[in-house]
């Protein structure tokens, strides 16, 4: 008996030895567990603390993207400059080469300077009456220095087109002051209908995504007025008939087509004013549709040309691809591949006839086809839009409305355009003269308005 009361006090001892050992582990695993809990609990909270940051870094890093994307597609859009400025002198004769560089080199100089001072908040200020925006003095809003950038290089490139339509006979001085009143007038008030936000045409859904209208239109309705009032030049028309006086060198135009087609993806992919997220395809489809339409246009030149005149015209062919270039600008963003390549089609035959109808029959002197490569191309683009647009156009199911409001604005900008150029153009000829005289014109205005030669 004693042997059992013993066997079973060692037993009792031993399970109170190991219930108390297992009490301790339960309290250790207990704490653990709590440690665990505390320190999750902790690090959610870091995690959530952070989050904030951590999305204004993203949100940081792609303004940043954005921004720098601007600035780039604003230096692509100011080499366009030299492009131009290789097209009106190429296209025209060598004697008036350097007056050619200077006038655009100054279109770029006063554009940037008028716009600056005056010409941005014209166009982007605080809008009255969905007409004009609030005018103030020398911009400097340091958050904003990048669009002030890519909007100057925009305002200059419609005081250019004017310089071919009107080389050859131009007095310098008169040139320059009608492109300050471009760039700080006619074009930011016409822009601010469409590109503010509260513009007129805006509220009525007017589509120009890029500038079809509101520069390349703008710059060519302008450049039609200064060539009537100047007049042609001396031995283009003879007897009702008109004379081709062939530009010096297609090298130097072909080159400043390249130059153009090259910045214009600046000029229209840019025009999305970011490249993060979403905008990243939004940006690749337009370089897209751009491409697409300056290749149709020039194939499509070379045969029109090819069949009306029995060769295919080089100048003709450079001009065909610079009308595909301003068609797409408007609808860049609103088109397919295949309707850029059926716009740019249009674009190629619509710029063959109308600079041989502006030459033969109106009878209109314009050495580089500006008027109809910006003017009309840009007008047939921006229509085009109402048809080909993916969302509300013609052939999507949108019916007419937006085809409508399309002519709105096309009519309308045109209108200002050439209401306003021909009051300057008007006012200049009749106080200082628009014109040089017959012998500097024959001998050269390299010659006469700056008293050298390109080619010496």
């Amino acid at each position: 008996m004693k042997k059992i009361i013993t066997k079973l006090s060692i037993v009792g001892l031993l399970l109170l030895a190991i219930t108390g050992a297992y009490a301790q582990d339960t309290l250790v695993v207990e704490e653990v567990s709590t440690t665990i809990a505390a320190t999750t609990v902790a690090a959610e909270q870091e995690v959530a603390a952070l989050e904030p940051v951590v999305e204004e870094a993203v949100m940081g890093s792609d303004a940043v993207l954005d921004l720098m994307w601007i600035v780039i597609a604003g230096i692509l859009v100011f080499f366009m400059q030299a492009g131009f400025t290789l097209v009106e002198t190429g296209f025209t004769r060598s004697k008036n080469a350097g007056n050619i560089v200077m006038k655009n080199i100054m279109d770029l100089c006063i554009g940037s300077i008028g716009f600056w001072a005056i010409g941005y908040t014209i166009m982007y200020g605080d809008s009255i009456k969905s007409f004009i925006g609030s005018p103030s003095w020398f911009y400097n809003d340091a958050t904003d220095m990048h669009n002030l950038f890519f909007q100057t290089v925009f305002a200059a490139t419609a005081a250019t087109i004017v310089s071919g339509a009107v080389a050859g006979r131009t007095k310098f001085t008169t040139y320059i002051l009608f492109s300050l009143i471009m760039t700080v007038v006619i074009y930011p008030i016409s822009g601010h209908w469409v590109w503010q936000g509260d513009g007129w045409l805006t509220s009525l859904g007017f589509i120009d995504f890029a500038g079809s209208t509101v520069v390349h239109s703008v710059g060519g309705w302008a450049a039609l007025v200064g060539a009537i009032l100047i007049g042609p030049r001396i031995g283009k028309y003879t007897d009702g008939k008109s004379n081709a006086i062939l530009g010096h060198n297609l090298l130097l135009g072909s080159l400043g087509v390249f130059v153009l087609w090259l910045g214009w993806f600046g000029f229209n992919a840019g025009s999305e004013l970011a490249i993060s997220g979403a905008s990243a395809n939004n940006v690749a489809g337009i370089i897209i549709t751009t491409n697409l339409a300056a290749a149709a246009g020039a194939v499509t030149a070379l045969i029109v040309s090819w069949v009306k005149y029995g060769r295919p015209d080089i100048s003709m062919t450079l001009n065909g691809a610079l009308a595909g270039l301003v068609a797409i600008t408007a609808g860049c963003a609103a088109v397919n591949p295949m309707g850029a390549f059926i716009i740019g089609i249009i674009a190629g035959i619509v710029v063959v006839l109308s600079i041989d109808f502006i030459d033969k029959k109106l009878k209109v002197d314009d050495p580089v086809g500006a008027i109809s490569v910006h003017g009309v191309a840009g007008a047939i683009g921006t229509l085009l839009v109402g048809v080909f647009a993916t969302d509300g156009g013609l052939l999507y199911g949108g019916g007419f409305a937006q085809l409508k409001v399309q002519a709105i604005g096309v009519f309308a900008i045109g209108a200002w355009a050439i209401v306003t150029s021909f009051i300057v153009f008007y006012v200049l000829k009749k106080t200082i003269g628009v014109r040089v005289s017959k012998e500097e014109e024959i001998d050269g205005l390299d010659m006469h308005e700056h008293k050298t030669n390109v080619y010496n």
